[in-house]
């Protein structure tokens, strides 16, 4: 028997689901695209390619061996023989997603053409609701070419800290694609999104201060705003897929590999008979530990770039994947529970526990 099933949305989550509809034997497979959707905007996807992820890092644009993050104390570099830092654009993603899909026979369908069907299962993947006042992660990224060769193009910067920090923790995410160009990024976490001039002066600040450079071509420009910590389902009554299913990892905004172990997960339950669902992959522990780290990042901002400088000090490159991907073991938790500022910690484990849900923005 073939059940009838609709995933509401067509990004990310819902196109990387139909690709592998074909290991979905039970299942009818069709993508309802809202009407009022906003236009696919083309921004760069970043993951390690752990086990699982050939089909993405296939058609990631680049990739490093290692990688490191800055502070005024100096750098901490890391680095993985087994596993590389990747990026790729969206739409690439997409489209090869579409392919594929394609050959599975999924279609995509609009809202009007879906009011003729009577789908037995439906799933949202259309984005989450954040609280009011609910921490983000908001930035201005621009794909630059420089006027001389300044770049180290075999490590990627996750975080530089050496950037005005006056709004929240605010860093450069530097992605090399050669010694003179790159993605160079300005992200802040906090509760309030600026105007886009700031981003782009502490883009070009950052350029001239540290490297002494001057962007002589901009070939692309994104931007995007990701809620962390608690988020709720786009619409309580239809189950979710995805980010709208708790796939987007609470501290760190980090989905991609997240929403690959939810399908592949939920795949493995319809091959042992059981119903398909998309569960939250993530332990409790971890939306915990979560919980209490953006605390910290809310109330004691400056406090960021200490802790994730002892993160880098204190793990390995193969260490650091782990407790990003969600792999970390009870001895790795603790590693990391041990370098952080105990002070901040423990104030902030205290206002996470005793703190009020906030209301969710309609």
């Amino acid at each position: 028997m073939t059940i009838e099933t609709h995933i509401i949305g067509d990004g990310c989550s819902a196109m990387m689901l139909a690709s592998r509809a074909d290991e979905l034997e039970s299942h009818n497979l069709t993508l309802l695209k809202p009407d009022n959707a906003p236009a696919p905007k083309d921004h760069m996807l970043g993951f390690w390619n752990t086990p699982g992820l050939k089909f993405a890092e296939s058609v990631a644009r680049a990739s490093w061996s290692s990688w490191s993050i800055i502070t005024e104390t100096g750098e901490y570099k890391m680095s993985s023989k087994r596993y590389a830092y990747h990026a790729m654009h969206k739409n690439k993603f997409l489209e090869s997603c579409l392919v594929k899909a394609d050959m599975n026979n999924v279609k995509i369908i609009s809202e009007k053409e879906a009011e003729q069907i009577r789908p037995e299962l439906t799933f949202d993947s259309r984005p989450p609701r954040a609280s009011r006042n609910a921490m983000l992660q908001h930035f201005l990224g621009q794909e630059i070419e420089v006027d001389r060769p300044i770049f180290d193009d075999s490590t990627a910067i996750l975080m530089d800290f050496r950037v005005d920090q006056s709004h929240g923790m605010h860093f450069i995410y530097l992605l090399p694609f050669s010694p003179t160009k790159a993605l160079v990024e300005s992200t802040l976490f906090s509760t309030k999104v600026l105007e886009e001039e700031f981003y782009i002066d502490s883009i070009n600040q950052y350029l001239s201060s540290h490297y002494g450079a001057c962007i002589k071509k901009i070939a692309h420009q994104e931007k995007g705003v990701i809620p962390m910590g608690k988020l709720s389902p786009h619409d309580p009554k239809i189950p979710g897929l995805g980010a709208n299913s708790g796939a987007i990892r609470p501290a760190s905004g980090y989905a991609f590999v997240f929403m690959h172990q939810q399908i592949h997960r939920a795949i493995k339950r319809t091959k042992k008979g059981k119903s398909l669902r998309f569960n939250r992959p993530h332990k409790a522990v971890d939306v915990w530990m979560d919980g209490v780290l953006l605390t910290v990042l809310r109330h004691w901002p400056n406090q960021g770039p200490i802790l994730f400088a002892r993160m880098a000090e204190r793990l390995t490159g193969d260490e650091f994947i782990s407790f990003m991907s969600g792999k970390a073991t009870w001895g790795l938790r603790m590693k990391v529970i041990m370098a952080m500022p105990k002070l901040p910690f423990i104030r902030g484990a205290s206002k996470f526990i005793f703190s009020r849900p906030q209301k969710v923005m309609s």
